[in-house]
């Protein structure tokens, strides 16, 4: 298992399990950000990534992909 952060670029991973703050993890959840769900890494950068689920594209910041691991 690997944090969000450290997959590569262009590659499509699957959610083991995240955690965080109540209101970010309803907030990924809103987004359908959960275990099992499968997300596109589409571009990375030193602050931020912008991954694709369910056909959206969405800025997460890396403080919070850190604690997604796939």
């Amino acid at each position: 298992m690997l944090p969000l952060t450290n997959v590569p670029q262009g590659t499509t991973q699957t959610i083991k399990w995240a955690f965080g703050l109540p209101e970010i993890m309803e907030k990924l959840e809103e987004l359908k950000i959960r275990q099992g769900s499968k997300i596109l890494v589409i571009q990375k950068d030193k602050d931020y990534m912008i991954i694709g689920n369910n056909g959206r594209r969405i800025v997460i910041e890396n403080k919070i992909a850190q604690r997604i691991q796939v």
